[in-house]
Order: C-alpha cells, then structure tokens, then sequence
C-alpha cells in the first residue's frame, strides 16, 4: 500500500453503494502506479488479461472442436488441488487487497502491543498458549543460536532446532487454515445483526470479508507446493470445528476480545514468516532458495513473471502485518456504534510496518482524511 499523497490521478469510478477510497499499488513496466479503486469495479489495468495469456486461451480454445462435451468441460472446470478454474484462465475476481511495492516489503517490523486490560490479558494469554503448545506437538524449539555451532543442517533440523522445508509447509498450511476463520465469523455475525436491525454496518463486514479471504488465499498459494495427507486434512477439519464455535460463541460476547486475539495471533504469523524468511535468506532452506513463484501468487500479488518463493513469503508476511494493524485497531473502537476506518482506504506499509494500531482518536482523525480525500477525488472528477 502507498501513501495517498503519492498517488497519481486516474479516472475515479463511483458506485455509491461499493465506494472505496483505497492506496494500492501495482507494478506496470518497472515502475509503480498509484490509484484510487472500487471494491467492486476493480482497476481494469488490473483485472484484465495479459496479451500474452490471452493469446494463449484463444489458441487453447481454437484446438477444441466446437460442440464437443470436452470442449464445454474445459472451459468451466479444471480439478486441481487448489483450483477449478481452467489453466488457460488467469486475473484477479477476489476483493479488495493490498499489492506492495518492493520498498513496503521491507517496512515490516516484529511488534507486540502491551496487554493493559483483563480482555487484552486473556486475549494474548490464550494466544501465547496456542503458540506454545503448536510448538510442543511439532517439536519446534526456536533459538537465536544454535546450541552448538558445529551442528550441521541435518542434526538441527533433527533436533527441532531448525524446520525442514516439508515441516515449515505443514506449519504454515496448518495455520492458514485456521487464519482465515475469524474475519469469517465477525463478518457472519455482524452480516445477520445488520439484517436484524435493519441498519447499516458502519464498513465492518467488508473488511472481515477480505482479511478471510485474504488468509484463504494464502492457504491456496502454499496448497500449490504440497498435497496434505488424509490425517493432516483431519487435524485442520477437527481444529477448524472447534476454533469456529469458540470464536463465534466468544464473538458474541465479547467483540472487542475477538479482534485483540485476532491481533495478536497475527503477531505471531509476521514472528513466523521473520523467522521463515530469515532460514531462508541464510539458507538453511536450500530447498526454497530458488523456487519459483506459485502462478496463483504470480496473479494474487501482481508479482513480476520470475518471481521466487522468497518474495512471496515477503507479501504474505506484509498481509499479516495488515491483519495485526487493522484488528488492534478494530479492537480499540466500539464496535457498536464506531465506524471502521479502513472502510474506504488503508494505510500503506510505511504506517502499518512500524506502528501496531490506531487508537481511538488517530481512526477518527484518518475517516476525516479519508473523507476529505473523497470529496477532492469526486470534485476533480467533475471539472
């Protein structure tokens, strides 16, 4: 995300029951380009087709013969491990997200909020125990040295010291799958409370759309690299069933609990994605070092054609950092009567990298801006 006094005047397309005022950036010919976009009616730069991959649908179509059952078939489906759309299909139909640019890639820092209330306690306390107990049954002991500096790869890896590139995948696919859970929950309970009282939701529920979709996509990026067996996917079905109720249950009673715990489980994902970025960077992941970009991560993230595992751990690590920033943030508002800030706009990595929320009155002052930036961008419109 960019700063919005960077950002570049583009044709604005108002819907005004979709509006979005946002930062997103987007890499074109080397150089960034900075827009105001819809949620709802993308940047066309954006969604549209390469030529490239559009002249390779249009030949993959020709080679079919029209009125044939395997013609019809595969243009609507393609059975993969992460995917049924057909090979020949690439864009972006998912909502909004941020895209970074390779400097805001690097904005990311490690941050822990001080709990302060008996909430914020017990929010980071079942966090800290999660973490700790997700480390014990996956025998990961995390040092900053190795015990003894003779031991070679294979002894830390088989002491727990280090994690094996199949066991850092089983981490972050177990996490993912729970990851995108709670913006689910937030957005379904919130979703039938503006049904029951027949009023607006204040911008809520869109940005707990995302942050799941977002964590879904993750998951269907590293589903690309490994297929899990029958009792990992059992784990996930019983951990996801369980973490569900007690997420909604709690959601109820307590929202602004839900979002603390929220932010500070996302503390920990930018913690691991460090720690996974930094192994790999020191190359104690030789498997990972010159991986290729999954092609679904290629789309998501606007990434360039060449590009490897690396960088896309640097983007899911930046979305982490966007869950941390925007779920303490949600977590210091009413969640009753207070609008969500980043319901027209987000900060960019600059803000969110190095700061771990807004309190209350820093997401009043930011809906003024954003609406003062609405009123500029429809006014030039018009002229």
């Amino acid at each position: 995300m960019i700063r919005t006094s960077a950002i570049r005047a583009t044709p604005f397309l108002y819907q005004p029951s979709t509006l979005r005022l946002s930062g997103t950036s987007f890499l074109n010919n080397a150089s960034c380009r900075r827009t105001f976009i819809s949620s709802a009616a993308r940047c066309k730069d954006e969604a549209l087709l390469n030529k490239d991959s559009h002249k390779k649908a249009t030949e993959a179509h020709k080679q079919d013969m029209p009125g044939s059952s395997s013609a019809a078939t595969s243009e609507l489906t393609k059975p993969d491990a992460v995917s049924t759309v057909p090979r020949e299909m690439h864009g972006d139909w998912v909502l909004f997200h941020p895209v970074y640019t390779p400097d805001e890639l690097k904005q990311v820092e490690v941050l822990h909020r001080a709990t302060k209330t008996f909430s914020d306690k017990l929010a980071y306390g079942l966090v800290k125990f999660t973490r700790a107990s997700f480390d014990f049954v996956s025998r990961y002991k995390h040092v900053e040295g190795p015990p003894d500096p003779n031991m070679s790869l294979e002894q830390l890896r088989k002491a727990g010291y280090m994690l094996s590139d199949r066991q850092w995948l089983h981490r972050i696919l177990f996490l993912e799958s729970i990851a995108g859970v709670p913006g689910m929950v937030a957005a379904t309970l919130r979703h039938l409370q503006s049904l029951r009282l027949m009023r607006r939701d204040s911008g809520w529920i869109h940005t707990c759309l995302e942050e799941a979709e977002n964590e879904r996509m993750h998951l269907m990026t590293f589903m690309t690299l490994r297929k899990p067996s029958i009792f990992f996917r059992a784990l996930v079905l019983g951990a996801q069933g369980v973490f569900y109720n007690l997420f909604f249950l709690s959601y109820i009673f307590s929202p602004k609990t839900c979002h603390r715990f929220v932010g500070h489980l996302e503390e920990e994902a930018v913690l691991t994605y460090t720690r996974c970025i930094a192994d790999l960077e020191a190359g104690r992941l030789p498997e990972w070092s010159n991986k290729p970009a999954p092609e679904i991560a290629i789309d998501y993230w606007r990434l360039p054609a060449d590009a490897k595992l690396i960088d896309v751990l640097y983007a899911v690590r930046s979305d982490e950092t966007t869950h941390r920033f925007v779920n303490h943030s949600l977590a210091n508002l009413n969640p009753s009567t207070d609008v969500n800030p980043f319901a027209l706009r987000e900060p960019d990595m600059h803000t969110k990298g190095h700061k771990i929320a807004f309190d209350r009155s820093e997401s009043a002052e930011y809906v003024k801006q954003s609406h003062e930036l609405l009123q500029k961008k429809m006014q030039a419109s018009h002229e």
